[in-house]
């Protein structure tokens, strides 16, 4: 046995060795195999491992087969008569068939087995080859879940990072898409690549999420939520500042803009950055229908991210302290119907949208079959039998209805859970001092994403710094024939996205 600590990290020249090395490191799980093989008339002992469930096991046996192949070849058993010739032979046949590589130590040899490859170790041997045989099951390519198409590609991401990169690899088929990869978690070993656009992404923001990746200690990654959090640059903001996705095209279309895409093995939730606040109100679709359909929906979004964060709160104001704002034969139905009320308009509407969460959270833990059965009965029997009981006011149940409704037209999840959060905030104010405790909230609230950045780029640009050329892709959408360039402060490098010859409507 090596006695020093520098030799303990390289692979030991006994098999039976290097057998007990790899079963201990494992301890003895059931899932590492081990087949053993013996080198005809030399009687040269062989061994390779893999682990069941990583592989693909076809692979396996044609990887073995063809680098055991000296056993029904005469002339290769005459060329085999110690370790280090056979380790030669094997080596030659394994190498033919390519994803090959030869190990030296042990930290190297782990990582292979760890990542779905094939080992064969050689007695009196110090290398060994592997081979990549990953596979195993994987859930197949299928529609998304969360961000529903109504146009477009109906494939998604899975749990596969190598599936997910060639899925996007499909769209944009340029030697300028560049992957670089790493391995964070100093237990789990998570593989993450970032993907970008060489000479349109900008060099800083990559500079920049490179060193937040690699300046990563963590001992566990289990999906992308983890680097989400963790490159953020304010950790107590309500606002995501890292946009997440599972489309494919959607992927595809922010690197052609100049963002970088971040992949993470094991979750079908691919990250992009940096994320401006009115990327989270664009979807993919707006962009594969005609400008005005696309400006019209947008426009709708922003109107109900109003209505979500300020309706029950402009409620409670005008009752509260701004009767006069209300009309006369409004105001006179209002205190009619708040008569019976036993609560102030404050403490019903917190009533109201707290059960609101609660039918919401609930209906999204429960199966689906039942989820939205639960969710929509659940909301109307519990609204109309609160009306009649004289806990809440016909008023205040449509208020928070159309509050809830509005939420869900908001594209990004992420997103969407802010502004629930933010909105039990305003209503609180808005309760003690009304409209003005509004507009000071609004005020605070643009002054803080003024402040807040994704990779560098402040996170209200295009608006704040005001950039007039790319307001055409903002709240609106501009015809293809006008967005020209891409985004500044995103894209430094390489603007120019569309010339139009004079023919098809343009001018050079």
């Amino acid at each position: 046995m090596p006695k020093n600590k520098e030799d303990q990290c390289m692979i030991y020249t006994s098999l039976a060795e290097n057998l007990q090395e790899v079963t201990g490191k494992f301890g003895n799980s059931p899932d590492v195999i081990i087949r053993k093989f013996t080198i005809i008339q030399t009687q040269i002992k062989v061994a390779a491992i893999y682990i069941d469930g990583l592989v693909d096991k076809v692979m396996v046996d044609e990887f073995i087969s063809h680098a055991m192949s000296l056993n029904t070849l005469a002339e290769g058993q005459q060329k085999v008569s110690s370790g280090p010739d056979a380790f030669n032979y094997i080596k030659e046949k394994a190498l033919s068939i390519g994803e090959e590589k030869i190990i030296k130590d042990w930290k190297v040899l782990f990582a292979a087995l760890l990542s779905g490859e094939t080992v064969i170790l050689i007695d009196d041997s110090v290398e060994a080859i592997s081979g990549n045989t990953s596979g195993g099951e994987v859930r197949a390519v299928s529609e998304a879940t969360t961000q529903v198409a109504i146009r477009g590609s109906k494939e998604s991401f899975t749990e596969a990072i190598g599936t997910n990169l060639s899925l996007v690899r499909r769209r944009i088929k340029s030697s300028n898409l560049w992957v670089e990869s790493f391995k964070i978690g100093e237990v789990t070993q998570t593989d993450v690549s970032i993907m970008y656009i060489n000479g349109i992404a900008n060099d800083k923001s990559i500079k920049q999420l490179r060193t937040n990746l690699k300046d990563t200690k963590i001992d566990a990654l289990l999906e992308s939520g983890y680097i989400e959090q963790l490159i953020e640059e304010k950790i107590y903001s309500p606002f995501p500042t890292v946009f997440n996705t599972e489309r494919p095209d959607s992927v595809a279309g922010n690197l052609l803009e100049g963002r970088i895409a971040i992949f993470v093995d094991g979750t079908p939730f691919v990250l992009i950055a940096p994320a401006t606040f009115f990327l989270f109100f664009h979807s993919v679709d707006d962009y594969y229908q005609r400008f005005d359909i696309s400006s019209l929906i947008r426009l709708l979004r922003f109107v109900c991210l109003f209505i979500s964060l300020f309706g029950p709160a402009i409620f409670i104001s005008l009752v509260n302290f701004h009767q006069e704002m209300i009309p006369t034969p409004l105001l006179i139905n209002l205190a009619s119907q708040r008569e019976g009320v036993p609560f102030p308009a404050f403490i019903e509407a917190v009533m109201m949208e707290i059960t609101f969460e609660i039918i919401r959270e609930a209906g999204i833990r429960l199966p689906s079959q039942i989820g939205q059965t639960v969710s929509i009965i659940g909301g109307l029997v519990l609204g109309q039998a609160a009306v009649q009981a004289g806990i809440v006011s016909p008023a205040m149940v449509i208020v928070v209805s159309i509050t809830g409704i509005s939420s869900f037209a908001t594209p990004s999840f992420n997103m969407a859970l802010s502004i629930r959060l933010l909105r039990f905030l305003i209503l609180f104010v808005s309760g003690f001092i009304g409209l003005y405790g509004i507009a000071l909230i609004g005020i605070m609230l643009i002054g803080h994403m003024c402040s807040l950045r994704s990779l560098g780029v402040p996170y209200l640009s295009p608006a704040a710094p005001f950039i007039p050329e790319d307001q055409k892709d903002t709240i609106i959408r501009a015809p293809f024939q006008s967005m020209k360039t891409r985004p500044r402060l995103v894209s430094q490098k390489n603007k120019k996205r569309l010339e139009m010859n004079k023919k098809n409507g343009g001018s050079k």
